[in-house]
């Protein structure tokens, strides 16, 4: 009998994994999870069994819980293939529940050893032991399906979202964007049960995240690397260790300017690889697609033939270029052109450079679509002209330049994602926008029914 605190459940450390199961013979499921005990020892056990003992022995309990596990079968692992799906333990055993005979239960409050607690904050790799976002980032495809560990702090934390496989089995995922002194954004994907249960508890902005042993890969639809929790990683939540306490400082000083508005996020280059963008839609589909997704936290994307209806560059200066921040992002309105958020207290001032900001409709014959935001380099290419060169042409070339596009027919790739801060709760971005080939736009009229 021993008494332990669990850290990972069919995971590593601080998770609890997810039943599987086997064809072989009879239907079996297994459930397995890692125990600690000390800073320097902990190890993976696995249980099998019917369904119901499975499952009731993997809702028992949860990851940083104290348990007392008896008579468990302690065997050998075999190191190469065991720890190619498990967290990898200083043990060279691991431990074997069986049904009949090991029971593991979950201790009382007066019965927890209270040294036990402090583990569930130390992680299981060495501190140093991670990459910043930013060298995740800079290695690119280097990096593409390499297992590495990760310290970040946590900006958001999305719904979890049910699925059904070709085989009919169940499944959810949980997406986490994470974030640190280096990268303002970076997503994380959860697929089990346990770390979605572990990931909803997290404060964003205030909670910071120490996740050993993810799996990086690139996403062609994001056109960018994202971590992946798979069964070998470890998640600690708000680690005990040096490093983890100075990050946690930077977003406390820092909380306000992370709080990164839609605006902002649009602005901040979110690389989509357009050529996965493949679902076209009438306005009207798309308008009933926004009502489906509503409540959702998820930006969806589309593809709409229509026309520029309302194009206003010929109007006041001011709705068509911001001065924006070259540090953060954000529009600058101060005669000053000093961004407040980025240069507040800070000699290292950040650059000021004007942006194509504008608003337009988009029309097709099922009806239009207000306020689409138009900004940045997709203005540039949209409109074939940068900022400055737009800056010093006059009245009339202006006029002439919208009638270029007004009531021409456009191929637009669209983002749609919820905003409070849209009037219609619903913020919509112009990705990309091109003069349309007649044959493909009228192959294209009816839409497709994706809604």
């Amino acid at each position: 009998m021993a008494q332990a605190c669990a850290v990972s459940s069919n995971y590593k450390q601080l998770r609890k994994g997810n039943t599987e199961l086997s064809y072989i013979g009879s239907e079996r499921y297994t459930f397995s999870f890692t125990i600690r005990d000390s800073p320097a020892h902990f190890v993976n056990a696995t249980s099998w069994g019917n369904e119901d003992y499975i499952r009731s022995l993997s809702d028992s309990f949860r990851v940083g819980e104290c348990v007392i596990i008896e008579n468990p079968l302690i065997q050998r692992k075999e190191l190469e293939r065991e720890e190619k799906f498990s967290p990898a333990t200083p043990s060279n055993y691991k431990l074997l529940l069986s049904e009949n005979h090991s029971k593991v239960k979950v201790c009382s409050n007066y019965e927890v050893d209270t040294r036990l607690l402090s583990l569930v904050h130390l992680p299981v790799k060495e501190p140093g032991d991670y990459y910043s976002l930013a060298d995740i980032v800079a290695n690119g495809h280097n990096l593409d399906g390499r297992i590495i560990s990760v310290l970040a702090a946590v900006r958001s934390v999305g719904e979890p979202k049910h699925f059904t496989t070709s085989d009919q089995r169940q499944g959810q995922r949980c997406e986490v964007k994470l974030y640190d002194e280096t990268e303002s954004s970076f997503a994380m994907i959860c697929w089990d049960n346990e770390s979605i249960l572990l990931a909803q508890n997290w404060t964003p902005r205030e909670t910071v995240i120490f996740a050993s042993d993810v799996r990086i890969n690139f996403d062609k639809f994001r056109n960018c690397l994202i971590a992946t929790v798979i069964s070998k990683t470890i998640i600690t939540t708000n680690p005990d260790i040096p490093e983890a306490n100075i990050l946690l400082n930077f977003i406390r000083e820092n909380k306000e300017k992370s709080l990164l508005d839609d605006e902002v996020d649009s602005y901040l280059k979110e690389s989509i690889n357009l050529s996965t963008v493949v679902d076209v839609y009438t306005v009207e589909q798309l308008k009933l697609k926004a009502l489906k997704t509503e409540g959702t936290t998820d930006p969806f994307y589309g593809i709409l033939f229509a026309y520029i209806s309302t194009l206003n560059i010929d109007d006041e200066i001011t709705k068509v270029v911001q001065n924006r921040c070259s540090g953060c992002g954000y529009t600058v309105k101060e005669a000053s052109s000093i961004c407040p958020t980025c240069n507040n207290n800070s000699s290292d001032f950040k650059r000021v450079f004007p942006s194509f900001d504008m608003l337009v409709d988009l029309t097709d014959h099922t009806g239009t679509l207000h306020s689409c935001s138009l900004t940045g380099n997709v203005a540039e290419e949209t409109l074939g002209c940068s900022v400055n060169q737009f800056l010093s042409m006059t009245d009339e070339q202006k006029t002439t330049l919208k009638w270029q596009f007004l009531l021409e027919r456009s191929k637009i790739y669209l983002k749609f994602c919820l905003s409070h801060r849209a009037r219609s709760g619903l913020r919509i971005s112009v990705l990309s926008c091109k003069l349309a080939d007649s044959v493909e736009a009228s192959r294209n009229l009816s839409g497709k029914e994706k809604v």
